[in-house]
């Protein structure tokens, strides 16, 4: 028995070029038992935590997923919208937002799909999209800024492994970062200027990134490096002073040490020496979710306004807004450079796939 997948090829079908967004991933419900079925995936992922996997299966089953989802659970539900999950929505926002800009910049087509790295929908399923589309060539486009080995490296690990068993392969370009990029910095400042043009401006702003182990780092993981390139440029443009803005770093997980400072350590200790307002921006964020409407605008607002604070302020997320689909679409632009299906017309290629046809009806082979 095969363990590749099969299907019929026909020399008529025209080829796609197929983009998939990934992002982190999102339960089906904000239930204990949804919770416990994404954070069992998620939390098995070697990328998330690096120690012997026996010993790391014996913690996660005999502690954490008897614990975690429940606490979990109620968090989402302070999120949860008629609609389902916020993550979810933006994502499908997002993909038809940049699916109608590729359609308008690309002269042949294009197909967007969406790909979770945990929970639905799958990588594999968004993957699957493309290939009864017939993509020939597939960008993967990680929605994760600054490279990190437990975030974009967990991505590439989830598409080898689904190609793995495909017989046909096809071209595959992987957009490992995008700190820098120029159209991401403009869409960030732009965000923060609107926020500041309706709210006035803060006494401190907050770039709150999320964490990951300090060992990580120490071993060799660039995503503390690009998080603060990130801030410089954006603080830049915005003609920031060095007293005015700060890196942080949040959901932070057990007892080992993560990359600091802390954001929930540094609200803390803002509004206990006299700040009065913060302003928060996740830039590492694509799209709102738990990390950034739960515990940024509600765990860590209480934390400030409790510690002497007087005004909490988050920005949100760059989520489907016009400058952020440019971005996105200025990724597309850049790396499918030289793909001939981007630049073909569909009259062009359906041209083509007559002719195919007609030589697979003379050898006989069609």
């Amino acid at each position: 028995m095969t363990i590749y997948n099969t299907s019929t090829y026909t020399h008529n079908t025209l080829p796609t070029t197929g983009i998939l967004l990934v992002n982190l991933g999102t339960p089906d419900a904000p239930t204990p038992a949804a919770l416990r079925d994404y954070l069992g995936e998620f939390l098995a992922d070697p990328r998330i935590t690096e120690m012997p996997r026996w010993l790391w299966w014996l913690i996660l089953h005999g502690i954490i997923l008897r614990v975690r989802p429940r606490r979990s659970a109620q968090k989402y539900q302070k999120i949860w919208t008629d609609t389902g999950s916020p993550l979810l929505k933006i994502s499908h926002t997002q993909q038809k937002a940049l699916q109608q800009a590729v359609d308008t910049h690309f002269a042949g087509p294009l197909k967007i799909a969406i790909g979770m790295r945990y929970g639905n929908p799958s990588i594999a399923t968004g993957l699957e999209q493309l290939r009864q589309a017939n993509a020939q060539r597939i960008l993967i486009l990680p929605l994760y800024p600054q490279y990190s080995a437990p975030t974009t490296g967990s991505t590439f690990d989830a598409i080898a492994n689904v190609l793995k068993r495909w017989r046909w392969l096809p071209d595959i370009r992987f957009i490992s970062h995008y700190p820098d990029q120029p159209t991401y910095i403009s869409a960030l400042v732009t965000q923060i200027k609107n926020h500041w043009a309706k709210s006035g401006t803060p006494g401190k702003l907050l770039f709150s990134f999320h964490g990951i182990p300090k060992r990580f780092f120490l071993a060799g993981d660039p995503y503390h490096c690009e998080c603060h390139k990130t801030a410089r440029l954006v603080a830049e443009q915005l003609d920031l002073s060095a007293e005015k803005w700060q890196v942080v770093f949040q959901s932070r997980f057990g007892r080992e040490e993560w990359l600091k400072p802390y954001t929930d350590h540094t609200l803390t200790e803002l509004g206990k020496g006299g700040t009065k307002r913060v302003d928060v921006i996740c830039p590492g964020f694509a799209a709102d979710c738990l990390e950034t409407l739960e515990e940024i605008n509600q765990q860590n607002r209480e934390l400030f306004l409790a510690a002497g604070g007087q005004e909490f302020h988050y920005i949100s997320a760059l989520n489907d807004n016009a400058e952020h689909i440019q971005a996105l679409l200025d990724l597309v632009i850049q790396h499918t450079q030289g793909w001939q299906e981007c630049t073909q017309t569909t009259d062009e290629l359906a041209r083509e796939a007559q002719q195919r046809e007609e030589r697979s009806v003379k050898l006989g082979v069609k």
